[in-house]
């Protein structure tokens, strides 16, 4: 696999790339590129507008944020942003390399275009959201909260669950960074006076009831 390293240290890069040409991976310095590790502290361009400007190009390439900041903020941050995970320095070769198989395997995933529930519609190519006629602006988090909900109709999802889908990485089990999302989600795709789209079972999760629920 081909991982396109963005860091400003010299001898973490230098770990990087003798670590995973151990393991198969090799570095890229084009457009070919299946992965990108991306230090967000760099000297000239902060690597947030670093990843902004990737995501323009390659809205579906697999990226993993580096960073000596290990605040739920700045996590928050960066994930917002459109990294797909977050990994804290120092940090383990093994860890980052299990990180690595996660996220390409997730990407080489199969996925339909589209998912449907009641008047709620969601494609997953082009990443737009409309509810009835109107279109819904959700963030890169939020979008990913909403296909996972949609993606599972009826069940009842942990904080857990919903964590490891998403964010890929354990918070502090005493955060309550999914209840902030799926409020944030309620307020976008909810309508005033309806119930929730997405239900509270209480002591247990989440549940995503729509009326119907279909993928093409």
């Amino acid at each position: 696999m081909r991982v396109l390293v963005v860091e400003d240290d010299v001898a973490i890069a230098r770990f990087l790339e003798r670590g995973l040409a151990a393991h198969g991976h090799r570095a890229a310095v084009d457009e070919s590129i299946d992965l990108v590790l991306l230090d967000i502290m760099l000297p000239q361009l902060d690597g947030h507008r670093v990843l902004e400007r990737i995501r323009l190009r390659r809205s579906e390439l697999p990226i993993l944020m580096l960073t000596a900041r290990d605040d739920l903020r700045n996590k928050v941050n960066a994930l917002d942003a459109g990294a797909d995970d977050y990994l804290t320095k120092p940090f383990d070769l093994e860890e980052l390399l299990a990180r690595i198989r996660a996220l390409t395997r997730r990407a080489d995933q199969p996925r339909a275009s589209r998912i449907e529930a009641g008047d709620l519609k969601v494609d997953l190519h082009s990443r737009r959201v409309w509810r009835g006629d109107k279109t819904v602006d959700l963030s890169s988090r939020e979008f990913a909260l909403l296909e996972y909900f949609m993606s599972h109709p009826g069940q009842v999802l942990s904080r857990q669950q919903i964590l490891s889908a998403i964010w890929d990485f354990a918070f502090d089990p005493g955060s309550n960074v999914v209840d902030v999302y799926v409020s944030y989600l309620r307020n976008k795709i909810d309508r005033p006076g309806e119930p929730s789209l997405i239900e509270t079972a209480r002591g247990a999760g989440y549940r995503f009831e729509p009326s119907t629920s279909v993928h093409t």
